[in-house]
């Protein structure tokens, strides 16, 4: 495969950055995105030129680092994956293929396709944990869980903060993020004694960060590689009203 890349150059978040045309020949059809990317940096290395600077770790669309947007989509046109997990063949031979950031004041650019989500750690350190005494850990029996809240609780736990709702959303908010990480711990019985003000401490700190507001535009739900939904942005609404009165 032979594609055409346009590829977001900018050196920090507050130069200007501009789109750079790079060429890439005989491309397997097979290699992910980033092996993609990968073989445009050797031969902009062989060059003398700066390599493209983007995220990536276990790539195996567990830890969300490779978070860019890749012709208009978080993470690729593909439904439920990462950009690591992407292929090539989903592209076509000659395709014009636009790679972008993430865009949101809360994500400053460090460099090129490279934000900083450390926004999200701090919405986390807010309060996304339990408290709980150390020692042996208790019979799995200890405490019952309704099948229903368990598989609604590791089904808010799949979301990995990688961003992609936040580059989706029109507002660029966070809520399906934070939603996750509130009905994750607020569906188990080890959540409870601090459930209220556990989402007023993470939707207070998801302000100051500087995120919008839900419009329930559901971007979020279609651009999620492990498709959180939408429902616990209404779980986690009805929590924050039940806290703010109580």
């Amino acid at each position: 495969m032979n594609l055409t890349l346009h590829v977001w150059r900018q050196n920090g978040a507050h130069d200007e950055g501009k789109l750079v045309k790079y060429k890439v020949e005989d491309v397997s059809p097979d290699a992910s995105f980033l092996e993609m990317l990968d073989a445009l940096n050797e031969s902009l290395a062989v060059k003398g030129e700066e390599p493209v600077a983007f995220d990536h770790d276990c790539r195996e669309g567990i830890c969300g680092s490779c978070s860019m947007v890749i012709n208009g989509e978080p993470h690729g046109p593909e439904r439920g994956t990462t950009a690591c997990q992407l292929h090539m063949r989903s592209f076509r031979d000659g395709e014009n293929v636009y790679i972008e950031p993430f865009r949101a004041a809360a994500f400053p650019i460090i460099k090129d396709l490279v934000v900083d989500r450390g926004a999200f750690d701090r919405v986390i350190q807010a309060g996304g944990y339990v408290s709980v005494n150390t020692g042996n850990a208790p019979d799995a029996n200890s405490l019952p869980i309704s099948k229903e809240d368990a598989d609604a609780s590791f089904m808010a736990a799949e979301c990995i903060g990688c961003g992609a709702c936040v580059a989706a959303c029109p507002n660029a908010s966070a809520m399906l993020f934070v939603s996750a990480k509130v009905s994750h711990l607020g569906r188990l019985p080890q959540g409870q004694p601090e459930r209220r003000q556990r989402v007023l401490d993470m939707v207070g700190q998801m302000d100051e960060e500087g995120f919008g507001n839900c419009s329930n535009h559901f971007e979020c739900e279609a651009a999620c590689p492990k498709q959180i939904s939408v429902l616990n942005i209404a779980r986690m609404n009805r929590d924050y009203f039940g806290a703010s009165i109580k």
